[in-house]
């Protein structure tokens, strides 16, 4: 069922460059972004946790193909570096905590709709599609005066586990203001993602049946024309 998702998800991404309007575009558009994220994991059985703050950025092109009334399609594909991970929540008054951080590249495929202006002055714009990550690193923090022994039992399978799917898939939609000017075009946009892929093995053998990336970003780009 996830996979299904994630394929309607890429074919509706791709529909705008294929669809007959009767107002044909062709701009292609060359964009580099970053800014911070916050992100955390849905476990179950869950775990408590608090927001783990991170930072990316990367480099995007999107290709306008044509208008729909007052609506302006596009399709984008960015590549970006990402991190990710969890901190838990020791609920306990002191500054015991544990944060696993794991860095991605990540190349979300979205339809890119928009309204407003086309060459000077202000667009609004929605992103929505399939997004894809490749693990590249992960990193481990333990900070406090305290024993994994102490821990609930529950939770004790976490501390020192290594990632077992390197590969990320899911959902990922955004909302965003664009400034379009001569000298190129600069935007701001809120972005969150939800993983169906999970990051440690789900079987009923398995410590976690789910543990799945959720990732709110928060990103500033510019863009120049190149056709």
């Amino acid at each position: 069922m996830k996979k299904a998702l994630t394929i309607i998800l890429a074919l509706l991404s791709i529909l705008c460059a294929n669809a007959q309007v009767e107002e044909p575009r062709s701009r292609l558009e060359l964009g580099v972004s970053g800014g911070m994220n916050l992100s955390r994991m849905e476990f179950q059985p869950s775990i408590r946790q608090k927001m783990l703050d991170g930072w990316g950025g990367g480099v995007s092109l999107r290709y306008t193909s044509e208008k729909y009334f007052s609506m302006i399609c596009a399709t984008q594909l960015e590549i970006n570096y990402v991190q990710r991970g969890w901190e838990e929540d020791f609920d306990d008054g002191t500054s015991n905590s544990y944060i696993h951080a794991i860095d991605y590249v990540e190349i979300p495929l979205f339809a890119h709709l928009s309204w407003g202006k086309e060459e000077r002055g202000f667009q609004f714009f929605i992103n929505l599609g399939p997004q894809f990550g490749f693990f590249l690193d992960e990193r481990e923090y333990y900070k406090g005066d305290w024993q994994i022994e102490e821990r609930p039992i529950s939770l004790q399978p976490i501390y020192g586990k290594k990632l077992e799917n390197r590969f990320d898939y899911g959902i990922a939609g955004g909302l965003g203001l664009e400034w379009k000017t001569r000298a190129g075009n600069f935007f701001i946009e809120g972005r969150y993602f939800y993983a169906l892929s999970d990051i440690f093995g789900n079987s009923k053998t398995d410590d976690f049946g789910r543990s799945a990336n959720n990732t709110i970003y928060a990103r500033i780009g510019y863009s120049i024309r190149i056709f």
